[in-house]
C-alpha cells in the first residue's frame, strides 16, 4: 500500500489576497455611504419624516370637505411649464393644511393642496406659485373654498397646448389632459381664473415669432372650452437671471407676455424682478415661487377689472 500523501498546502486565490480583501471592503463601505447619501436637490426625499409625508398624514387625518354650492367653490387652472408647475425645495411651511384650499390629484380627486401640487415629472416637482397664490385669494375670500387644477408640464413647447398636440418628453398631451382635468373640476366647482406660466421652450428663432399668434388662440381656446368668455388669465414674466442673459428671442417671447393686458382682455402680467433661480439658472427657489404666486394674485386682481377694449 502506498504510503499516504499530505494534502497539498491551499493555494491562495487572487481575489482573496489580503491587499486585495481591502478594496472589497472599501467598496462595501462605499456603497453603504451612497445609500444613506441625500437625495439631490430636485429630487425631493420621499421618507417617511418629510415635510410632505407628514403633511400627507395630516391631510389624510382631516377630511376633505367640497363645498355642495358650486358657486362657493372657485376653481384656478395651473397651465404653461415647469415654472408653473414648480421646482422649488418643499419646507414645512409648503406642507401645512389649510382646509379651504383643495387641490385636484392625478387620480382626480380633490384633496388638500400642499405643495408639490405638479406631478408632471414626480421626481422634480416641488413648491411652486399656485399654493400662496391660493393663500392670498382665500384670505381676500374667507367665505369660500380655492381649488387649484395643477396641469402644468415642464419642458413643454406652446405647440403642446393645442388640441391633440403631444409632448415627447413625458408623454403626454398636456392640453387634452388639462381640459380633460377642468371639466372634471367644473362639475364641483366655478372657474375663476387661468395662470400661465411658460415661454422658455419657445425662446427659439422660429418658434418665438409664432408666440404672439399661438398665446392669443390659446387664451381664446380655453374660454371659449370652458364656457368662461371673461374668466382673468394672468401670464408670468420668464426668469430674470443676470448669469444667463436674455437673447434676442427671450426677448420677443417675454414681450408678447408683457403685452397681454394691452391686447388681449381680463388679462394680467406677474413681473420677476428680483426673483432668484435655485442654483440651476431655470428654474425659481421656493422663496422666489413663494413671492411670484403673490405677485400672481396682485395681477389677477388688476386682470378682473381690465377689459381693455
Amino acid at each position: 500500500m502506498p504510503p499516504s500523501r499530505s494534502p497539498p498546502p491551499h493555494k491562495v486565490h487572487e481575489h482573496m489576497r489580503p491587499h486585495n480583501r481591502i478594496h472589497v471592503f472599501a467598496s462595501i463601505a462605499f456603497l453603504i455611504f451612497v445609500s444613506c447619501a441625500p437625495l439631490p436637490a430636485d429630487e425631493p426625499n420621499t421618507a417617511a419624516d418629510s415635510p410632505k409625508a407628514e403633511a400627507t398624514d395630516q391631510a389624510k387625518a382631516e377630511p376633505v370637505v367640497v363645498p355642495a354650492d358650486k358657486e362657493n367653490f372657485h376653481l384656478f387652472l395651473l397651465v404653461g411649464q415647469s415654472n408653473m408647475a414648480g421646482r422649488g425645495t418643499v419646507e414645512a411651511e409648503d406642507t401645512v393644511v389649510h382646509s379651504n384650499i383643495l387641490s385636484l390629484n392625478q387620480d382626480h380627486q380633490w384633496e388638500h393642496a400642499v405643495d408639490p401640487l405638479h406631478f408632471d415629472k414626480p421626481k422634480m416637482a416641488g413648491v411652486g406659485l399656485g399654493r400662496t397664490f391660493a393663500l392670498d385669494y382665500a384670505a381676500k375670500h374667507p367665505d369660500v373654498t380655492v381649488g387649484l387644477i395643477p396641469c402644468a408640464v415642464g419642458g413643454s413647447p406652446i405647440r403642446a397646448w393645442e388640441p391633440g398636440g403631444f409632448h415627447d418628453q413625458t408623454k403626454s398631451h398636456p392640453y387634452d389632459d388639462a381640459m380633460q382635468r377642468a371639466h372634471v373640476a367644473l362639475k364641483s366647482g366655478t372657474l375663476k381664473g387661468i395662470l400661465w406660466h411658460q415661454g422658455e421652450s419657445d425662446s427659439t428663432t422660429k418658434q418665438s415669432v409664432l408666440y404672439e399668434e399661438k398665446l392669443h388662440a390659446l387664451i381664446n381656446r380655453f374660454r371659449t372650452e370652458l364656457d368662461g368668455p371673461e374668466v382673468p388669465f394672468v401670464a408670468g414674466q420668464l426668469g430674470q437671471f443676470p448669469e444667463k442673459p436674455w437673447n434676442d428671442s427671450r426677448r420677443l417671447v417675454n414681450s408678447v407676455l408683457e403685452s397681454l393686458p394691452a391686447k388681449v382682455p381680463f388679462c394680467g402680467f406677474a413681473k420677476s424682478d428680483g426673483l432668484k433661480h435655485k442654483g440651476d439658472e431655470t428654474h425659481f427657489n421656493s422663496a422666489a415661487y413663494r413671492e411670484f404666486g403673490h405677485r400672481y394674485f396682485q395681477a389677477f386682481e388688476s386682470a378682473c377689472t381690465n377689459p381693455t377694449r
